[in-house]
């Protein structure tokens, strides 16, 4: 398992922990609870603190995309796992700015997803990455300068036109 992945999988732990407790939990701690419990030789915490923290400061914009992408699903009735992973996913796709190629971001959460979530939680979070990953690539072709959605784009994105078929998310 290659380090990052490891730290995917740690940071996917911790999340699911901090949701599972209301998000009153410590963070930190909880990766360091999970990185000792599951990976006591792992040496590459800062990427999965990375995550976890990042996650957390634009949740509330990462929720807003998972409620626009996924509308038939309500973000309460997604299974932790697959909440977590999606944040996971869309933060690297968006709000990173990382060295994360966009297609392996996808691909990593969905194997996070295979490897934790249930029978479909695959199919799930590629269809609502790959649909927001489809987004950016119209977006950036029509505008170059919109390489990461941010606070001041992320509206942007979300008033986008509803594809045909789409429920509305509001």
């Amino acid at each position: 398992m290659s380090n990052r992945h490891l730290a995917r999988t740690i940071a996917m732990q911790a999340l699911f922990e901090w949701d599972f407790n209301q998000q009153k939990a410590d963070l930190v701690q909880l990766v360091e609870n999970n990185k000792h419990e599951f990976a006591p030789d792992f040496d590459d915490h800062d990427f999965a603190l990375r995550i976890v923290k990042g996650v957390q400061k634009h949740q509330r914009d990462i929720d807003k995309l998972i409620v626009k992408y996924a509308p038939e699903w309500p973000l309460d009735q997604i299974t932790n796992v697959d909440r977590n992973v999606l944040r996971i996913g869309i933060f690297e796709l968006e709000f990173s700015q990382s060295d994360v190629p966009p297609k392996v971001a996808i691909n990593e959460s969905i194997e996070l997803a295979k490897s934790f979530g249930g029978e479909s939680s695959g199919r799930f979070v590629n269809g609502v990455l790959g649909s927001i990953y489809k987004d950016i690539v119209e977006t950036q072709s029509k505008d170059p300068q919109a390489q990461v959605i941010t606070p001041e784009n992320v509206n942007q994105i979300l008033n986008k036109k509803q594809t045909p078929g789409a429920k509305a998310s509001e």
